[in-house]
Parts: C-alpha cells; sequence; structure tokens
C-alpha cells in the first residue's frame, strides 16, 4: 500500500481521462470567462460613472474576502432554492469562473493605472470614445505590464479546478477520488493525478515566462539609446 503502483493507471485510465479532460475543459471555459469578466470589472473598477464605480469594487471586494468553496456551493447549492438547478460541472466552472475573474480584475487595474494617464487624454482628444480609447489603447498596454500576475491567476485557476470534486462535477479529481476507493491506493492514485496536474500547468508557466521575455525584449529594443537623441530631425535638412 505504501509503494507507487503505475499500474493503476492503466487499469483505469477510462476514468483517468474523462476526468483529465473534464478538467482541460473546466479551465478552457473558465480561463476565457475570468478573463472577459475579470476587464470588464477593472474597467468598472476606474470608470469616471461612480456606479459602474461601486458595481465594481462591491464585486471585488466581495468575491475576494470568501471562500471558492462558497462561491461554488452558491451556485449549486443555493440556486435550487429558488428553482434553478445546476449540476456538478456548471456549477464548478461558474464558481471558478466569478471567483477568479475578482483577483484578475484587480491585476488588470493596477495595470491600467501604471499606464500614463496622458495616453488615455490623448486618445480621447483623438476623438475615440472612453470604451474604444481603453480598448484600443490603454488594455493592450495594461495586460503587457501586468501579463505575469495574471499568468499566475490562470495557474492557480487550474489548480483550483480541483473544486468541482465536492459538487460531484466529473474533474480529475472527482474520479481520482471514486479510483481510491475502489483500489485503496492513495498513494499512486494521487500521485498520479499530480502528473495530470502538472501537465496542464508546467506548459501554462513556461508559455507566461517565454511571453514575459518577448514582451521585455521588445520593450529593451524600443527603449531609446543611452546617449542618443530621440528629437526628431528638422524637415528639409540633410543628416548623416
Amino acid at each position: 500500500m505504501g509503494n507507487l503502483d503505475f499500474n493503476v493507471l492503466i487499469r483505469h485510465s477510462d476514468r483517468f481521462l474523462e476526468g483529465f479532460w473534464n478538467t482541460i475543459q473546466v479551465s478552457i471555459m473558465a480561463l476565457i470567462g475570468s478573463f472577459i469578466l475579470g476587464t470588464i470589472i477593472a474597467i468598472f473598477r476606474i470608470s469616471p460613472i461612480k456606479p459602474l464605480n461601486w458595481i465594481g469594487t462591491a464585486f471585488v471586494e466581495f468575491i475576494r474576502n470568501i471562500p471558492l468553496l462558497l462561491v461554488v456551493f452558491f451556485f449549486y447549492l443555493g440556486l435550487p432554492a429558488i428553482g434553478i438547478s445546476l449540476d456538478g460541472f456548471i456549477s464548478g466552472t461558474l464558481g471558478l469562473t466569478i471567483y477568479t475573474a475578482a483577483f484578475i480584475a484587480e491585476a488588470i487595474r493596477a495595470g491600467i493605472q501604471s499606464v500614463p494617464r496622458g495616453q488615455l487624454e490623448a486618445a480621447r482628444s483623438s476623438g475615440l470614445s472612453y470604451v474604444q480609447a481603453m480598448n484600443l489603447v490603454i488594455l493592450p498596454q495594461a495586460i503587457k505590464i501586468v501579463l505575469p500576475s495574471i499568468g499566475n491567476q490562470f495557474i492557480n485557476l487550474v489548480k483550483n479546478s480541483s473544486i468541482l470534486a465536492v459538487v460531484a462535477g466529473m474533474d480529475l479529481m472527482y474520479f481520482a477520488d471514486l479510483i481510491n476507493s475502489d483500489t485503496f491506493l492513495p498513494l499512486s492514485v494521487y500521485t498520479i493525478v499530480a502528473l495530470f496536474y502538472l501537465a496542464l500547468t508546467l506548459p501554462l508557466s513556461l508559455l507566461v515566462h517565454y511571453m514575459e521575455r518577448r514582451f521585455g525584449q521588445s520593450d529593451a529594443d524600443s527603449t531609446p539609446t543611452k546617449g542618443k537623441s530621440n528629437k526628431p530631425k528638422p524637415t528639409g535638412q540633410v543628416t548623416m
């Protein structure tokens, strides 16, 4: 019982693979959903429109200060009280999306506030609306600045997807618990599960580091060389 038995992976490969595939689906859907929702909430947080600002602040402060499990239970156990029944997979995905969105919103808000305010004013003065200026000018720079932080939140999202096991969400941990109850080989079962999670998180972590280096290199290339003037040369003059 104390030895690793990787034959359990072969004997229960169908359940391991089903759980792994469901975990991938949950992670992708929650990743996309939390990024979109987090971006919207971040814009609300810095919006000059007070009601939007209040909504964004209330969302972030409330969600960040309650457990993820409670958010998932709201959808799985709370909504049926008002006649809305969701299965564990959907409840877990919604809970994971909303919970992660609060943290992504704060990361993006910090990125937006690090962009010089003059850029927003310049974009507005050129005829762009507030939303257009945000989408075309400010957000691309903000996301580039906070990419490592957002990437870490995405990695945490993949790991937090194990919460679906609590609500029978058919994820990797859910099937691991079933396999363990059949085989009584917890060391082997959960070691295999850890390897499956590493297969998801390690490539994502490497991708984040790669993009961070690429963006850092592009910033370095665009920085003027010390000692050289970056002023535009007068038109009509020949320069060497």
